[in-house]
């Protein structure tokens, strides 16, 4: 059964060949009636478009016939968005100049729409925007963007939270497929570089009718960099530098596209020392190293279009324990966990004349190596880790060894392979109706190949069917929709009945209806509103079920629940929107109710010399929002300052607090940006300030968080070097070097600090 999924993401739709048909035109100035020099052309549907040139005008070939929606972006621009019909030429537009900030489709909602056309709120940041913030790492840089953490372990281990939810309540996307790496973990990242990745998108609440279970908390969508424009062929090399660790990135990148054939590679690699907090100790082994290969090759004509990407990852990872010696190294000492992580996705799309069909294919194959000080284990461990060594011949052997330079075997050792696909029929509109139907679908299985177990041997099958549709009026927008799911969790025993960390088999069937509905009311050009009502569900996971063992990332004993059931949410999320030619404003507020929320308990007892914490449930709900506002003041458009809140509280039904929930936090930022220039352009300074607040409403195994304040900034711009670009730029965080402590750094209970003063030196050239 495997074999013949694996097979199926190497076979796409024979093409279907038409009649070619282009579109044309023409972009304008409406102050100045001067052409539009790189403007966007884009129709989101057939994922096809192209810029203008220094006329302003463009050209695009092999595109089927019928009604499509266009969208044109420039910066300084208003966006355009509108249906026309192919073929079309001698296309005329004219737009309108803005300070306002260029608007951008929305790739992880179902119909491919400007924000301000969507029914549900979407957060979208360009990772070049983040980056120039001076984040680290990808997890560190999404944590920019406004109802977004970090649950981080130093500088190198972090994950997405979104709303006070984190872990397997929010799903990532990448590449188009869901990403399966162990996540229920929270002593490992991401495993992926945000180099090559293009923009990021964030949902935020319950997104179950789109992408099934994990997704009650939101997801987080990633979106790859872009093919060349067609005739085109670009390079890119980069590098960073960190001062705080010592620390290093690089990456090259080329791509070449013709009328149908692109092709698109990148290479990166990192290496961190140990991070210095505020205090002046560096905190031991928080020092890691990454590798990352991206590459992808697509294929389109006027019918088909067909996109194979790959995506090679290796993380090596210290894992913190306490502060000890102190040294600027960046060879990894023991304890240290290597995780390799392999993301092959097909993307298929047929065009019809007023419809489409969109199948989406994902292999994935996930290995998380933890390497630690020698440990005793019984017999039956050792009988267990040979009898898996043997296993079909697939585990991969690496050279590891301690201070002495002998050869290290990983205490823990785990294979994840996962199959997902995703099909999706994009219906003919009728009338002010458009629709989507589609499936879904994973096959996964669990190995374990080191001596210790942290979750037994297992499979999960998923499945899931949905409609959704969208009405538009000229002032009002709805979207509903449902869908159903099935999740099988079949797992192996492991151990005898005997030991104590025997785990027993399970297999579990879990299945959920879900739906949502939303509305969009336009009240005039300025100010719209949007209310969604959204339900999500998340099966339990295989650590959750069936956990009996130390996690020694965690420093804990945890213990599964075998009858655990879904959780199952309901969210109510309000916001409302200004937004003129020069000021922005923004206020969310939602309440989501969790039934049968799951999490970890603190018995009171101890084993192996670690605390014994439980899965339970109880019934939950968080509440909160964020606010914000935008002011670039008439005439001064060069001028930014951006002012945000958030918050979020967490209660279980007994009044208790939730753990983990990320404290109340105000960001200011003051921003200037010159376009033009005779020597330098796109020139950018910033000054920002971050005030976190006491974190008190704690959960009853947690400790208070003093609140803190961080001060960044930041400048850069663009020279051009006769073909080609350089951007540099120079941003630095906590540049005080305060001494904090944030409430979701799992180093808290230890009392380590985070990160001190951190400058970043960037240097990009566009060949």
């Amino acid at each position: 059964m495997r074999t013949v999924l694996i097979t199926l993401l190497f076979i796409a739709i024979a093409p279907i060949i038409y009649a070619q048909n282009q579109f044309s035109g023409h972009i304008t100035n409406q102050e100045t009636g001067e052409p539009v020099f790189s403007a966007t052309v884009y129709f989101p549907r057939l994922e096809k478009g192209t810029t203008t040139d220094i006329d302003g005008n463009f050209i695009i070939k092999n595109l089927p016939s019928g009604d499509c929606k266009l969208v044109v972006s420039s910066i300084g621009f208003t966006s355009y968005s509108q249906e026309v019909t192919i073929p079309s030429t001698n296309f005329e537009l004219v737009l309108n100049p803005s300070a306002v900030e260029m608007e951008e489709v929305i790739v992880s909602t179902p119909f491919h729409q400007l924000q301000s056309e969507n029914v549900m709120r979407v957060e979208r940041e360009s990772v070049s925007e983040l980056n120039k913030k001076g984040a680290v790492t990808l997890a560190d840089g999404i944590s920019q963007i406004a109802g977004v953490e970090n649950l981080s372990t130093g500088v190198g281990i972090g994950k997405p939270v979104i709303r006070g939810l984190s872990s397997n309540r929010v799903l990532t996307y990448t590449q188009g497929v869901r990403m399966e790496n162990q996540q229920f973990g929270g002593e490992h990242g991401l495993g992926i570089s945000s180099k090559g990745i293009g923009s990021v998108e964030v949902i935020k609440g319950p997104a179950s009718l789109l992408y099934g279970s994990d997704a009650l908390g939101g997801v987080l969508y990633l979106n790859p960099e872009q093919y060349a424009s067609v005739g085109e062929t670009n390079a890119e090399v980069n590098g960073d530098y960190f001062s705080n660790t010592l620390g290093y990135q690089a990456s090259a990148m080329a791509k070449t596209s013709g009328e149908k054939l692109k092709f698109i590679a990148r290479g990166s690699l990192a290496e961190h020392s140990d991070y210095k907090a505020g205090n002046g100790d560096r905190v031991t082994n928080t020092r890691f190293n990454e590798k990352d290969l991206k590459t992808g090759i697509a294929y389109q004509n006027e019918k088909f279009k067909s996109d194979l990407r790959y995506n090679f990852n290796r993380s090596e990872l210290g894992i913190p324990e306490e502060i000890g010696e102190q040294t600027t190294s960046k060879t990894l000492v023991l304890p240290y966990q290597q995780i390799d992580n392999h993301i092959l996705s097909l993307d298929n799309k047929i065009y019809f004349a007023n419809s489409s069909i969109d199948a989406k294919f994902g292999y994935q194959f996930n290995n998380r190596k933890e390497f630690e000080d020698h440990h005793e284990h019984g017999e039956e461990h050792e009988d267990h880790a040979e009898e898996e060594h043997d296993h079909e011949g697939e585990h991969e052997e690496h050279d590891h060894h301690d201070e002495e330079g002998e050869t290290l075997d990983p205490a823990l050792d785990m294979e994840l392979e996962t199959f997902n696909y995703n099909i999706k029929y994009n219906l003919p509109k009728l009338g002010n109706f458009e629709t989507i139907a589609g499936i879904q679908g994973m096959w996964q299985e669990n190995r374990n190949t080191g001596e210790e177990v942290l979750i037994p041997n297992a499979e999960t099958v998923d499945f899931g069917i949905f409609a959704t549709t969208h009405f538009h009026l000229t002032k009002w927008d709805f979207q509903a929709g449902l869908r159903y799911d099935t999740r099988n969790i079949d797992s192996e025993v492991y151990g005898d009945l005997d030991d104590a960390e025997y785990i027993q088999a399970i297999d579990r069937d879990f299945n959920s209806f879900n739906g949502a509905f939303g509305a969009k009311y336009q009240f005039n050009k300025h100010l719209n509103a949007r209310l969604n009502l959204a339900s999500g569900f998340r099966a339990p996971n295989l650590a959750e079920l069936t956990s009996n063992g130390s996690h020694h990332g965690a420093n804990r004993y945890e213990v599964g629940n075998a009858n655990l059931d879904n959780e199952q949410n309901f969210q109510i999320d309000f916001s409302l929107e200004w937004r003129n030619e020069h000021f922005e404003a923004f206020a969310n507020a939602f309440h989501n109710t969790i039934n049968n929320y799951i999490y970890l308990s603190p018995t009171g007892e101890t084993m192996n010399e670690n605390p014994v914490y439980d899965y339970v449930q109880d019934d939950a709900e968080l509440y909160g929002g964020e606010a914000g506002i935008h002011i670039h003041p008439h005439p001064w458009d060069w001028l930014h300052i951006e002012s945000s809140f958030e918050t979020v509280t967490g209660k279980r039904s007994d009044d208790a607090y939730l753990p983990l929930i990320p404290a109340n936090s105000i960001t200011n930022t003051f921003r200037v940006e010159f376009n033009e220039g005779e020597i330098i352009k796109n020139k950018y300074a910033f000054i920002r300030l971050k005030n976190v607040f006491d974190k008190e409403n704690t959960s009853a195994f947690e400790t208070r968080t003093g609140g803190y304040s961080l001060l960044g900034a930041g400048i850069g711009g663009r020279v051009q070097l006769e073909k080609s670009e350089v951007q540099i730029s120079i941003n630095g965080n906590n540049l005080l070097d305060k001494s904090y402590i944030a409430h979701l750094s799992r180093l808290k209970t230890d009392g380590i600090a985070n990160i001190g003063r951190n400058i970043m030196v960037s240097v990009q050239w566009f060949l």
